[in-house]
């Protein structure tokens, strides 16, 4: 077994079998051919070719395309192509940092292949033995990854919220962490990957965070996500990763990321440079 697979897992896509989709001049997502062929039966608002989809620049501006955007995830839970809808919008643009074009339901991004954010953080303990990681359980009724090990606090990222509000929000709900404490949180990087899933595309970006929790701290799950917290060394996290797929696919590059960044993982390692190079992606 090895680090590397996870990477490997988590970029493996072929992109021939998506159009890419376009708005307001740039791209934004990728579309499956067999979902293009079927939106102009969902939306007039889809101008469909061969080689590309474009959201109709009748659409002006970003409430009107996010409201046919919004008809059209509806639409696609009837036909039963998507799950029902979250009700948590997530911002559409073509670059991170750049203005959103429009928000979209969270479940159907993928669909739609549209790059999506999250936070992941690294909640840590130095004792005389070295770090240890906290390390949450999902609960089982999980839609995604039930029953998989996760980080403390780790969310998606949705419109009209702030990274540092999101941290709060999430570390509040998944870990029972107070403001002051979640504040802490040290912004260290981000890990990108484009995994090819059976809903569609997801081009995801993880900004990664690292928590020193002091030794009295014990986490607590307020929002039922979360089944359990452990506190585990960083020698049995990373046989963990190394050995198994127990955590959940992408939490496995974000605690590769956290084993090089703290020196854990050398560049002795056989595997270091390729798992270096290969944790993030150009959006």
């Amino acid at each position: 077994m090895s680090y590397l697979r996870h990477l490997r897992a988590c970029n493996a896509h072929d992109l021939a079998g998506f159009r890419p989709f376009h708005c307001a001049g740039g791209r934004i997502g990728w579309i499956r051919h067999a979902v293009a062929e079927r939106l102009p039966r969902l939306s007039g608002a889809f101008e469909v070719g061969p080689d590309r989809v474009d959201l109709s620049a009748a659409l002006d501006g970003f409430e009107a395309r996010s409201a046919e955007m919004a008809r059209v995830a509806r639409a696609l839970v009837e036909d039963g192509t998507i799950p029902k809808l979250r009700g948590e919008a997530y911002p559409v643009a073509t670059a991170w940092g750049r203005e959103p074009l429009l928000a979209l339901d969270r479940v159907a991004v993928p669909v739609f292949g549209v790059r999506a954010y999250g936070i992941h953080v690294n909640g840590f303990v130095r004792g005389p033995d070295g770090l240890r990681l906290w390390v949450g359980r999902r609960s089982d009724d999980r839609s995604i990854a039930p029953g998989k090990l996760d980080h403390l606090v780790a969310g998606g990222q949705p419109h009209g919220l702030s990274l540092a509000e999101n941290l709060v929000k999430e570390a509040a709900e998944e870990a029972g962490i107070e403001a002051e404490l979640a504040r802490r949180a040290m912004p260290v990087g981000a890990v990108s990957y484009l995994m090819e899933v059976e809903a569609g595309l997801k081009p995801d970006t993880l900004f990664v965070y690292d928590l020193e929790c002091p030794a009295e701290f014990v986490p607590r799950n307020t929002d039922g996500e979360v089944a359990e917290f452990v506190l585990m060394t960083l020698d049995e996290v990373a046989r963990i990763v190394r050995e198994t797929d127990d955590f959940k696919f992408n939490v496995n590059l974000v605690v590769i990321d956290f084993l090089i960044r703290h020196g854990w993982l050398a560049p002795e390692h056989p595997e270091y440079l390729s798992l270096a190079l290969s944790l993030r992606r150009p959006e």
